[in-house]
């Protein structure tokens, strides 16, 4: 079977949430990391998992304002509700919901992932009122009990979809699953499983193996998929089948993500590359610059930091004659940014002022992760 366009495999046209995906014009907002199950290869972070947090991509949401600017600096025509599950916070989801679409109009489309334990006609009509346009549910293999609350979802006009990781050792319960579900919902996806660093994921103790070196991609999980895919053929079943691989989310997705972030990012003095990196130049404090345990310093970030910066900042635009767009004061991570041409030109006088001169290359997001710093 052939791959698409996308390196995934479908036998229909692919889930209006999916089509957004692929072309990174969706925000990822997950809404809580509490949830009523523990699956084994729950992909869930640590600091996120059980934790009541928030996330719009990378932005750590403190009020719904983050949201609006994570959507914003990525221009998203939509978003995809995650958790944990987001039916633990149903009020808060609903509520997301329904100003998502008051501020960027019904178009912007929205779609929710979802286990089916919380489910209830209450909890769907909630969701619906709200302006819900798509529900996927995640089906639990190993239990069927839930299995029938999928019908409820019929009774309001949405996408209606299951989503699952393609465990290679469980292709006799995804056909089960394919054959109870075929005439109820209009799609199924099936995720290229992936083996997570988290505490939940028992893929490595359980004797999966990755697929090769360069990839945390499980080994027969897309060829399983595929098998899938022929099964749902051979029966007749009228539901679409899409094998979304873990090429798609990394190469295709989130690269195009990085690049509308990019675009919303950017400095005027940045440089962008092809894959959305940012590179610029940036000025540290000697007590604040990337290295040993920089993560944990900038959780506490102090007053005196900022008004040390700040000085700094006027004495370097006046001793440097730089302009208003040439010199930038980062407050999220404490630093001077400016272009990679003007700190070469004058790192000499920062560094005689006693401070850390890099040329960085970083990621577009909210929280600036680095890929290279480099030190002048």
């Amino acid at each position: 079977m052939e791959q698409n366009k996308h390196h995934s495999y479908n036998t229909k046209e692919l889930p209006k949430g999916c089509q957004y995906c692929v072309k990174g014009e969706k925000v990822v907002l997950f809404v809580t990391g509490k949830c009523p199950r523990k699956c084994y290869f729950c992909p869930v972070s640590d600091h996120k998992f059980g934790n009541d947090v928030i996330y719009a991509n990378e932005r750590d949401v403190k009020s719904f304002d983050d949201i609006v600017k994570e959507a914003k600096v990525m221009d998203a025509k939509g978003a995809g509700i995650t958790g944990g599950d987001p039916l633990m916070k149903l009020e808060r989801t609903c509520e997301y919901i329904t100003k998502l679409k008051e501020m960027f109009g019904k178009e912007f489309h929205i779609h929710l992932y979802t286990s089916l334990n919380l489910v209830t006609e209450k909890t769907l009509q909630q969701l619906y009122d709200a302006g819900l346009d798509e529900i996927r549910f995640h089906f639990d293999l190993d239990d069927t009990k839930f299995w029938d609350r999928v019908t409820l979802a019929r009774k309001h006009d949405w996408d209606v979809g299951v989503e699952i990781p393609c465990i290679p050792n469980k292709e006799k319960e995804m056909r089960e699953m394919i054959d109870f579900i075929h005439d109820k919902v209009q799609f199924v996806n099936l995720n290229e499983l992936e083996v997570a660093d988290n505490e939940l994921s028992k893929l490595n103790e359980m004797g999966y193996k990755v697929k090769d070196r360069l990839s945390y991609g499980v080994q027969d999980s897309v060829q399983a998929g595929v098998r899938l895919i022929q099964y749902g053929k051979e029966k007749g079943y009228s539901l679409g089948i899409h094998l979304c691989t873990a090429k798609l989310k990394d190469s295709v997705q989130l690269a195009n993500r990085l690049q509308r972030e990019a675009e919303g990012m950017k400095k005027p003095f940045d440089l962008v590359d092809s894959e959305g990196m940012l590179t610029r130049g940036a000025v540290y404090l000697p007590e604040l610059c990337p290295g040993f345990g920089y993560r944990e310093k900038l959780k506490e970030i102090d007053s005196p930091i900022m008004e040390k910066l700040e000085k700094l900042y006027d004495e370097i635009k006046e001793d440097c004659q730089l302009q208003e767009n040439e010199l930038f004061l980062d407050r999220k991570k404490p630093r001077l940014l400016l272009s990679v041409k003007n700190t070469k030109l004058y790192k000499e006088i920062l560094k005689e002022m006693g401070l850390k001169v890099a040329i960085v290359t970083e990621y577009p997001t909210a929280d600036q992760l680095e890929m290279e710093v480099e030190f002048l």
